[in-house]
């Protein structure tokens, strides 16, 4: 136990070495329904400092953009892609398939499109991209052999090996070209200079990594002992190895982990959890936290639905697109959390970007905010509180104000193109040159029967 405490003490002094900030949602959120590529399936899987979100709709991979909404960013010649990850420069990568229906991971930018990174032998797919452009994930030998792969543009892709002949899975990688993933029944560190390095366990059979930082710190999760053993998130670095963030705690697996050496993930029978140098292990009150950005906002799923927490403001419900549940998958530094919406009525699913008020300037509600020339399309605010606001010349088309109030809200030049305004409360509001298609009114009514307006109908 005093070698546990000396060793902890020792992994506090190196993470409190480095410090990073960043911004922290603690407000209420808006459900930004991103659309889909023409079908009922979308969900983002990936959210970058530009606000940039990729996923898949209907087995297209896309790009998502506040400017240009949603693209295709098509396939290596098949019928299926997939966007797993983005970095910072808008690089996208996943896996497509070709006309053959094999399977390669792909990068996907602006300028050369969708590029086929190859494989080693078979099939292929990315999982994660650097700064600077570096792909990680895992390919298939021509003998069936699995095996984690890093590509670059000047190296192409290279095996990262599978020592004992194990499979291999890169899972993710620093800008510093650090890749960590799993081989077989344990975790892996690589480099270019030092190879493939197994970082043990915490005494069990097996450990599995889950994230990485810029200071070349491992998050993951170890069993104590033979399989179906308790298991304890960890945290390695090259100094200390591989430390128990929880010695007296029981299931723990760790999700991910952000640049202050923050971690965060779950535990059984059901409970998220943050593990700080300066706070310990602390019990967020959620099921699963799968995310978390570098001043310390988490995000995850609790009871079915969506959830960010901070240390300041606690656990808040993210919320849905009117359905029953939603999971955040990824966030940024910005505070902006992406997902999926589902709904069990009839079994659609929708891309979510929850867009936290405080980006647009507002205090925990939008009554009165300021929201002038804001891009609130596909915008989920049925009941919400829009009193006194001003939306001159927002964009709300598709948006969802079923039931809102909007008493004396200033909707001047306002986009209501395919809005539902139903039951929403509209006295004193300002409609002056509102744009008016395909507009559901207060009374139910569309607009396009109205005349092409709902001034009569408020």
């Amino acid at each position: 136990m005093r070698r546990a405490a000396t060793m902890h003490n020792l992994l506090i002094t190196i993470l409190l070495a480095t410090h990073a900030t960043a911004y922290a949602a603690e407000g209420p959120f808006i459900p930004i329904d991103l659309g889909t590529l023409g079908g009922s399936q979308s969900s983002a899987s990936d959210v970058n400092t530009s606000g940039q979100v990729v996923g898949a709709s209907n087995g297209r991979a896309f790009l998502w953009t506040q400017a240009g909404g949603m693209i295709d960013l098509g396939t290596l010649g098949g019928s299926y892609s997939a966007a797993r990850a983005l970095n910072a420069n808008g690089q996208v990568v996943g896996g497509s398939s070709l006309s053959d229906g094999a399977g390669h991971a792909f990068s996907w930018t602006p300028a050369s499109g969708m590029v086929d990174l190859g494989t080693l032998g078979g099939y292929s797919v990315a999982v994660a991209v650097n700064a600077n452009g570096q792909v990680v994930g895992v390919s298939t030998l021509s003998d069936g052999a699995v095996h984690a792969f890093s590509w670059t543009p000047a190296g192409g892709m290279i095996d990262l090996g599978a020592p004992g002949g194990l499979p291999t899975i890169a899972v993710a990688v620093n800008d510093s070209g650090q890749v960590v993933g799993n081989s077989g029944p344990q975790a892996f560190s690589w480099t270019q200079a030092g190879g493939m390095i197994d970082l043990g366990t915490l005494g069990g059979w097996a450990s599995k990594v889950a994230a990485v930082n810029a200071n070349g710190q491992v998050a993951g999760s170890s069993a104590l002992g033979g399989p179906y053993s308790q298991t304890h998130a960890f945290l390695w670095t090259p100094a200390a190895g591989m430390i128990d963030l929880d010695p007296l705690g029981g299931f723990r697996q760790a999700a991910a982990m952000n640049a202050n050496g923050q971690v965060v993930g779950w535990s059984r029978p059901g409970g998220a959890f943050s593990w700080t140098p300066d706070g310990g292990m602390i019990d967020l009150g959620g099921d699963v936290a799968v995310a978390v950005n570098d001043s310390g906002q988490v995000v995850g799923v609790s009871n079915r639905r969506a959830f960010s927490w901070t240390q300041a403001g606690g656990m808040i419900d993210l919320g849905t697109l009117g359905d029953s549940y939603s999971e955040a998958k990824a966030l940024n530094a910005n505070g902006q959390v992406v997902g999926w919406s589902f709904s069990f009525g009839d079994f659609t699913s929708r891309a979510v970007l929850w867009q936290p008020i405080a980006n647009l300037g507002c205090n925990a509600t939008l009554a009165g905010c300021n929201l002038k020339g804001a891009n609130l399309a596909g915008a989920y605010l049925k009941d919400r509180d829009l009193s006194d606001a001003n939306l001159t010349g927002a964009n709300l088309t598709n948006a969802n104000l079923a039931a809102a109030n909007l008493t004396d809200t200033n909707l001047k030049e306002a986009n209501l193109t395919n809005a539902n305004l139903a039951g929403a409360n509209v006295n004193g509001a300002n409609v002056k040159d509102v744009i008016w298609s395909n507009t559901i009114c207060p009374d139910g009514t569309n607009s396009d029967a109205n005349g092409g307006t709902c001034v009569q109908h408020l």
